[in-house]
């Protein structure tokens, strides 16, 4: 059976008192849970430091975007072997921000998620359709093509170690969230698309819902059968909304 997985996803926010006073509030609320996992990505400066205040606690450590390239002259850029010497068990690839803001194709995506993989760390591919392209009924070709770049460049067992995250762009960050049963249609297509190349890969990956989640939407969307939790943004950085996502996951066992 699948476990629910809230990723919190702290984007370009934060200080170190203020990541720290955040992780505190986290940690002194969350009601451990065997259904449930919870991660955190702060942003690259403060991954020791986030660590660190996190160590021994079932908190988890990732990141939110990783280098293609293991090492060399990529200045500014940030490889797996150095997330992982921080700690990080997961890394956040493929965002639509990135994908929009930094023009990274697919290709580029498929490579990050390589990447992440050699050195033992989860990849979290974000996948979704902007308004346009779902007004034009485009989402399941959209979200398919994105899903195959990665099939097509590293098979289908590359996913028995990582997890895919819904994102609709119309809804990240907008306030506006896809009903349950919008969410639960692109998540019943991304498994479909997993299954055609291996059924029980399909039915054993985590796929996440991220599009303005908060605490009280959160129990609905993950009623949903084939919604596992969800990467959330904004709700992320207020300890009472993370947390009662956390516990609206937990109450679906």
């Amino acid at each position: 059976m699948r476990k629910y997985l809230v990723a919190g996803n702290w984007k370009m926010n934060g200080g170190r008192a203020v990541n720290g006073e955040l992780c505190d509030r986290i940690l002194a609320g969350l009601t451990p849970s065997d259904s449930v996992e919870v991660l955190v990505c702060p942003p690259f400066p403060y991954l020791e430091s986030t660590g660190a205040r996190l160590s021994g606690s079932a908190v988890r450590l990732g990141a939110q975007d990783v280098c293609e390239y293991p090492a060399g002259a990529y200045t500014g850029e940030v490889s797996a072997g150095m997330l992982r010497d921080l700690g990080c068990e997961f890394v956040i690839v493929g965002h639509s921000e990135r994908r929009a803001m930094m023009n990274e194709s697919s290709e580029l995506v498929a490579a990050k998620f390589a990447a992440a993989l050699r050195e033992g760390i989860t990849p979290i591919l974000c996948v979704g359709e902007t308004l346009e392209q779902r007004t034009s009924e485009q989402t399941e070709q959209v979200i398919g093509a994105q899903v195959n770049a990665v099939l097509d460049e590293l098979g289908v067992d590359a996913f028995s170690s990582a997890v895919v995250a819904y994102e609709p762009v119309w809804a990240i960050g907008t306030g506006r969230t896809a009903s349950p049963e919008q969410a639960q249609e692109a998540h019943r297509h991304i498994r479909s698309v997993l299954a055609g190349r291996s059924g029980e890969i399909a039915d054993a990956v985590q796929i996440l819902y991220g599009g303005s989640v908060k605490g009280g939407n959160a129990a609905g969307l993950f009623a949903m059968p084939d919604i596992d939790g969800g990467l959330i943004g904004g709700a992320s950085l207020d300890a009472a909304e993370f947390l009662a996502i956390a516990e609206a996951a937990a109450s679906q066992n």
